[in-house]
């Protein structure tokens, strides 16, 4: 008799994996878990192969796989084509945050589970916000790449080169990652935090952050929510984007919304790229009206050649802060959402389902605010 299948898509390590154990996310350390899945009874089979293809690899084991592991930063996307094909699937993880590379809907339809790790990452991406950030605002990148070219023109960086103190941030989003973000914003004595979301952040959350400016900045009042995105954008010289990507958040930044920005302003986005109409972002870029970008977020993932973001530029010297999806993946990350899948296969080999209520996505066919409880 065969053994159930676990089908794992991650990227390829190379001489990387090897020189370095802790990337748990590649194909050669494999989260870490082959032992773990095969003392269980189940097969694993790992690929990297996971575009459409007639010769892709994950098309080709999915059809009889029970169980499907996959992360944001090599996504394998789940389409509603590819679950129909998938006649044994039951769970698919997330190793990681985020599963909009999944077809939801279609999963309920079929009673496929959908995990993830939810909180492995929050710090990680926090700091890499706050450096992109920091990055755009001091012009970093142009100052590298003249530095490293052996030029000395001070006055060609120092002309897009401001303070970070007395900006005013904003973040759509002031969830696990974007309130992290506000916290860590206050050691930089901003003008005014702002945040949009669809709910107002607990008043303990907001008097600490009060507390916390009042204390070192002697600033009170510091936060504010702000309850139409075009006026919070409209106020602030940095926007970083920290939602969730649905059928709302899609091209939520397009030219409409963008035009609305303060000239100069900086934008950046560690949530989803498809959140951001990819031209739009370019052209507004590109014109100067956005004082850079900085995306470490793509759509798809990898993107293609001749994605507007490699090569769109800033005219007035500003930098942009691009980065192939790394945010939530540094190696205490990938060690946390490498025992979090751990720990839910665990509920799944042994039948008791017992799983944390925030990693549930969607399960027994309905979304986890009706079937499991409050996210």
């Amino acid at each position: 008799m065969a053994k159930s299948k676990v089908l794992l898509v991650l990227y390829q390590g190379g001489e990387h994996a090897k020189q370095q154990p802790k990337l748990l996310g590649t194909i050669e350390n494999e989260l870490g878990l082959r032992k773990y899945i095969e003392s269980h009874g189940y097969e694993l089979v790992t690929t990297t192969e996971k575009e459409p293809a007639p010769s892709s690899k994950f098309d080709h084991e999915l059809a009889d796989a029970e169980i499907v592991i996959t992360t944001p930063f090599f996504p394998a996307y789940l389409t509603r084509e590819r679950i129909a094909k998938a006649k044994n699937l039951k769970i698919a993880i997330t190793a990681g945050v985020g599963s909009d590379h999944v077809d939801l809907d279609a999963a309920n339809e079929r009673g496929i589970a959908v995990l993830e790790v939810t909180g492995s990452n929050v710090q990680s991406v926090a700091e890499h916000a706050m450096m992109t950030i920091l990055t755009l605002v001091r012009n970093f990148v142009p100052a590298h790449d003249m530095a490293v070219q052996g030029k000395w023109d001070i006055a060609g960086v120092a002309k897009q080169e401001y303070d970070l103190e007395g900006k005013v941030v904003a973040t759509v989003g002031a969830g696990r990652i974007g309130y992290r973000i506000l916290e860590r914003m206050i050691a930089f004595n901003p003008k005014k935090l702002l945040y949009f979301d669809y709910q107002e952040l607990p008043p303990a959350a907001i008097q600490k952050l009060n507390d916390a400016s009042a204390l070192f900045n002697g600033v009170d009042n510091i936060v504010e929510r702000v309850e139409k995105l075009e006026d919070m954008v409209s106020q602030a010289d940095i926007v970083t984007i920290n939602c969730p990507l649905h059928d709302s958040s899609k091209g939520l930044f397009n030219k409409e919304l963008i035009s609305k920005m303060k000239p100069g302003a900086y934008l950046v986005n560690t949530a989803r790229g498809a959140i951001c109409v990819e031209q739009d972002v370019a052209d507004a870029v590109n014109s100067g009206h956005l004082g850079g970008y900085g995306g470490d977020v793509w759509y798809p993932q990898p993107p293609p050649k001749n994605h507007p973001w490699i090569t769109m530029r800033n005219p007035y010297g500003g930098g942009n802060a691009m980065t192939p999806h790394v945010s939530g993946t540094s190696l205490d990350a990938q060690e946390r959402y490498s025992k979090g899948v751990e720990n839910i296969l665990e509920e799944y080999f042994n039948k008791t389902y017992n799983y944390r209520p925030q990693d549930v996505i969607v399960i027994n066919g309905d979304y986890a605010t009706k079937a499991y409880g409050q996210r």
